[in-house]
This record gives structure tokens, C-alpha cells and sequence, in this order.
């Protein structure tokens, strides 16, 4: 028989799911020397989250980073996750957008493209795997594997020979929420293989503790190969150790023939750094069974905890857990990954925290509604449909058909700040962010979010307080500190609670006032912070949650309907739509985009 072929998900996905994808470039490539001598078959390094992170958070060139790590892993395959139409990005793209972003991926040293539909809709990755084997490079084709009444394994069967037939060099099981048992990864990899002439592959979440099984029966039924992640960065959310998995096939006829001590010096490497990223950890990345029921995948609990935490919120996660299977079923049972995930996940939060199921819909849910995402596999509900698009007609043809070629706009749209094509396809996954991404890098002010030390504040080792009791003016308040967010210029933003009610600080010492110019003012962010006035009246338009303006549709004086869209927000990466709740006459705008909200502020006045 042949070694079993190991995928180490270190570089991505393991600390996508672990500490919300923050591991740095300059902690990855001190390893590379140990991590290209361990003989894997490929080391994940690319794709999902990582050039999002890159770019909103880190304020790396995610190429630049992929370029350094081909240099620094000279004799290993590396491999990416990749959305088919989607790319790295939430939409569809034109299909000459696609075809630039991988055949520059292809360039700057991929090896490996796994490529996937969120709803397996298989015309959304035509064009991916063509342009892959064009490129000369490994096309994998992947299944995402989910369970509900629909789903049966004669459909993922069929699935397989459809991704053979476009031309794939392999398939995987894409198990993005640890769903897999034993006995059903037996009978799915058999099937699989007696009808497929390519290898299979499987990819398994060890959130319900059961993927290291999976694997193993999977390997037993004739898959060639698994994904894992190094010990210090496994188990929970993230996938099975390594070099557990190693010694489990060792002295077998599937034997790895993985270097043992190397890698465990891997794993000390990275039980180090992962210390440094300890404002990041969840408090959901353990050993999970309830992920049986509500089929939350690894990378999306750690995002939702971290956001939930941001909106003080992180209380109500079993509310949330709860919610996403009934969105789920009424959105027809799409898989839960990226960009499903996120739809699902943030209406489902938005049901929670909003007081009433669907009095808020994301955008996203909209266009998903409409079929630009492809066809939803399961029944979608009526009347979630019709609150969410009315009467609008369902797109029925590939949706990438619709959308005309888009990089010559895009090379116009980013003018002189992109120098060279791939800066274009930065500012194409993410118009807003790219856009100020490669402004930053022109203006010489790429400033990665900050690393907080070790939560320790005295010599006596105890921990910095993060929850008060304040008293003001006479008055008792219950203070709560649930997160920080990025440093906006010099102002520090910070989440908290007050009596329960989320609120977001921004703070600046009194010196960075004074470089602000007369009178002190800093900006927008700063003036408007706690100064919009109460919502209290029906033509006063508020947000449900904390977020981000994103555009202002109307200006002062304008006439509106009640239902028309003032303003748009961001708020988890999806956007929303915020409608007016009257018909009127704009009196009155408090807000500009850029600015961050939070409930219950009059963002806008109609009367």
C-alpha cells in the first residue's frame, strides 16, 4: 500500500480556527527550514481567511507573503483553499477576474488548489479548475460535507464523479464542522474510491472530537491522505496533532514516514508563538459535541465568539448556536462554510440580539435569497424569502454569467496606487480595505494591529481587572470590558457594557488632542462618538448592533418612503441594509461614512 500523504494546516487553517487567523508572517518563517525537511505531502498556507487578515488586520501583502514562504519551503507542495467563483472574497467575480487570480497564485508559487462551492453548486468552480490545469498545477475538487434530509450519500457520490469528470487531479471531503463519524467516513470514502479513478482526500474538524477516527477509518477504506495541524496548534476547532497521527500509522503498510523528533520541534516552535496571539483565543476552540447539532464549523465558532465578544454579547452564544440551524433549514440547508457561514452565522446573531427573528436582513441574505450564490440544494422558506427580495425574480443561470468582465474597471477603479496585478486583485476582493491597504503602503503607514502583552499587570502576577463597579455623579455603574479593536489614527477604540448595554470607547491621551489643531478637533470619529443624540422617535433610524458605516444613501432634504435604504452597515463582514422606518423629509444626519455606530443612537433624523 501506499504512504498515507499528510497535509499540515499550520500556516492556515489551524490557526484560522484557533485564534481567528492572526499568526503573523515573521512567526512562520523561522519554521520553514524544519517544516520543509519533515517530508509532508503539502503544507497549507494560503486562501480562506488568511488574505482578508492579511490585509484588514495584519497589514501584510498577502502575495508578498506567499512569495516568501515558496522561497522558504523550496521542496514542499504548498496548497491553498480556494471559493471557486468567490476567489478569497464574500461575492462572485467575473470570470476573468477568476482567471487572473489564479493563474497569479499559480505564478507566485501554488501548488495545490482546493477548490470549493459553499453550496456545491459545481458551475461556480468550473472556471477555477480549468484555469488550474491550464496553469499546469493541481486542481483538487472538494465535496462539502454537511448532514440534513437532503444530503445522502448518493449525492456526494455523485458529486465526486461530477468534479472527475471537470477534470480534477484529486477530491476531498471538506468536513468544515467535524461532522464525519467513523462509520459514515467508512462507507462514504469506500463509495467514493470504488467509483473514482483520482485520489480522495479528507479534511475533518476535530471540534466533536471524532476526526483522528475519521481519518483513520478513511485511510483503512482506501482515502490516500488527510489533513492535520502541529500539536500546539490542534484538537478543538482546529484539526488532529500531527505527530499523533504519525505515530498512529507508524510501523503500518500506510506508514507516513514523517520525521517523528522533527516534528516535534514544530510543535515546541509553535506552543511558543501561539502565546504571543493570546488576546485571540476563544473560548470556544475545546472539545465541542453540540457542533453535531448546530453544525457550526472550526474557524467560524472562534469568529463568532470574538464578535459576540465585541458586541458584549458573548453571553448569548448558545442563543446564537441555537438560531443557526433554524436559519439554516430555512435558507435550504446550504453547507456552513465560508462564505454560507458567515450569511448564516450573522442572521443568525442578527435574530438574537435584534429582539424579533428577520427584523433585520444582511444584504448578503438578500443576494442569497436571489440566487446569486447559486442554487440553494434544499426548499427555501416562502415568507423568509419574500421579507427579505418581495417579488424580486430568482436568478436560475450560473450567476457568474451575469456579471460582466471586470478587470479592466478594476485596473481604472485602483489607478496608480496598484503596482502590479496583483495589487489589483488585492483591491478586488476587498474594495474598501484594499483600497486603504495600498494607500497605507503609499503613504508608508501599514500599521499591524497590535499585540497585546501577557495579561499581567503587577509583580504579584495578578491579572489586569477587565469588569468595575464605577461610580459617577452619584450614580453606579456595572462596567464590563469585552474587547479592543483597531487603533483608528490615534484613537483607541473599546468594547464594553454598561448595565448590560453594549457601548464602544474611543480613547486618545490628551498630548495626540493637542496634534489635532484648533480647539483640539481630531475628526469625525472622535466628535460624533457619544454625541448622536438618543433614538427616540419613529423617524429616528438606528442600528440593532455596533458596526460600521459603509455608505450614507441620502442627504438632508431628501424625500423618503418608509422601507426606502438610508444607510449601509458592516457589521461580522456582512453588510446591512438600514431602511428608513417612516415617510419623510430628511432633517438631520449624525453620521459619515467610515464612522462606527452603536444601537439606539439617532444615525439619522426624518420627520
Amino acid at each position: 500500500m501506499p504512504k498515507v500523504k499528510i497535509t499540515d494546516t499550520i500556516l492556515r487553517d489551524a490557526h484560522q480556527s484557533l485564534i481567528a487567523t492572526r499568526m503573523r508572517t515573521e512567526d512562520m518563517l523561522p519554521i520553514c527550514e524544519k517544516l520543509d525537511r519533515v517530508g509532508y505531502w503539502s503544507l497549507e498556507v494560503w486562501g480562506g481567511a488568511t488574505f482578508d487578515a492579511c490585509v484588514r488586520f495584519l497589514k501584510e501583502d498577502p502575495w508578498e507573503r506567499l512569495r516568501q514562504l515558496r522561497k522558504a519551503l523550496p521542496n514542499t507542495q504548498l496548497q491553498m483553499l480556494l471559493r471557486g467563483q468567490n476567489l478569497l472574497g464574500y461575492r462572485h467575480y467575473a470570470d476573468d477576474v477568476v482567471r487572473e487570480f489564479v493563474a497569479r497564485a499559480a505564478d507566485n508559487g501554488m501548488d495545490i488548489f482546493r477548490i470549493f462551492d459553499a453550496m456545491n453548486d459545481l458551475r461556480n468552480i468550473r472556471v477555477s479548475i480549468e484555469t488550474v490545469k491550464q496553469s499546469g498545477k493541481h486542481a483538487q475538487g472538494a465535496i462539502c460535507y454537511t448532514t440534513s434530509p437532503i444530503h445522502t450519500l448518493d449525492r456526494f457520490v455523485q458529486l465526486g464523479k461530477d468534479l472527475q469528470e471537470m477534470g480534477c487531479d484529486s477530491v476531498a471531503i471538506k468536513d468544515m464542522a467535524g461532522l464525519l463519524t467513523p462509520n459514515v467516513t467508512a462507507q462514504l470514502v469506500s463509495a467514493l474510491v470504488s467509483e473514482l479513478e483520482i485520489p480522495v482526500f479528507t479534511h475533518s474538524h476535530a471540534t466533536a472530537g471524532l476526526a483522528d477516527m475519521c481519518h483513520y477509518k478513511a485511510v483503512e477504506n482506501g482515502a490516500a491522505g488527510f489533513d492535520t495541524a502541529i500539536s500546539s496548534f490542534s484538537g478543538g476547532t482546529s484539526h488532529p496533532p500531527t505527530e499523533s497521527m504519525v505515530a498512529a500509522f507508524r510501523d503500518t503498510e500506510y506508514d507516513s514516514g514523517l520525521d517523528l523528533p522533527l516534528l516535534q520541534e514544530v510543535g515546541f516552535y509553535f506552543r511558543e508563538i501561539r502565546k504571543k496571539y493570546h488576546q485571540f483565543e476563544s473560548e470556544f476552540t475545546g472539545l465541542d459535541t453540540r457542533v453535531q447539532v448546530n453544525q457550526v464549523p472550526g474557524g467560524m465558532i472562534s469568529n463568532l465568539s470574538n464578535q459576540l465578544k465585541e458586541q458584549g454579547a458573548l453571553t448569548r452564544m448558545n442563543e446564537v448556536l441555537e438560531e443557526i440551524p433554524r436559519v439554516r433549514k430555512e435558507l435550504g440547508y446550504p453547507p456552513l462554510v465560508t462564505p454560507t457561514s458567515q450569511i448564516v452565522g450573522s442572521q443568525a446573531v442578527m435574530n438574537v440580539l435584534g429582539g424579533k427573528r428577520y427584523a433585520t436582513i444582511t444584504n448578503e441574505v438578500k443576494h442569497y435569497l436571489q440566487g446569486r450564490y447559486g442554487q440553494a440544494l434544499g426548499e427555501i422558506s416562502p415568507q423568509v424569502q419574500h421579507m427579505a427580495i418581495g417579488n424580486e425574480e430568482v436568478i436560475k443561470c450560473r450567476p457568474a454569467d451575469l456579471i460582466p468582465p471586470e478587470m479592466e474597471k478594476l485596473r481604472k477603479e485602483i489607478g496608480p496606487l496598484a503596482k502590479s496585478e496583483e495589487d489589483v486583485l488585492t483591491y478586488a476582493m476587498f474594495p474598501e480595505l484594499g483600497r486603504d491597504f495600498l494607500q497605507q503602503r503609499e503613504d508608508g503607514k501599514l500599521i499591524p494591529e497590535p499585540l497585546e502583552p501577557p495579561n499581567v499587570n503587577n509583580a504579584n502576577g495578578h491579572k489586569a481587572a477587565t469588569e468595575f463597579n464605577v461610580t459617577l455623579h452619584g450614580e453606579s455603574y456595572h462596567i464590563k470590558v469585552t474587547g479592543r479593536g483597531y487603533p483608528k489614527e490615534h484613537l483607541r477604540p473599546y468594547y464594553v457594557t454598561v448595565d448590560g448595554v453594549p457601548e464602544e470607547i474611543l480613547l486618545e491621551s490628551l498630548d495626540e488632542i493637542a496634534l489635532g489643531g484648533e480647539g483640539g478637533d481630531t475628526g469625525h470619529a472622535r466628535s460624533a462618538a457619544g454625541k448622536r443624540p438618543r433614538a427616540t422617535t419613529p423617524g429616528h433610524v438606528s442600528t440593532s448592533m455596533p458596526g460600521t458605516i459603509v455608505d450614507v444613501l441620502v442627504s438632508v432634504g431628501d424625500e423618503v418612503e418608509a422601507g426606502d435604504p438610508v444607510l449601509i452597515t458592516e457589521a461580522m463582514k456582512m453588510e446591512t441594509e438600514i431602511q428608513s422606518p417612516i415617510k419623510g423629509i430628511i432633517k438631520a444626519i449624525h453620521v459619515t461614512k467610515g464612522e462606527s455606530v452603536n444601537p439606539d443612537e439617532a444615525l439619522v433624523e426624518i420627520e
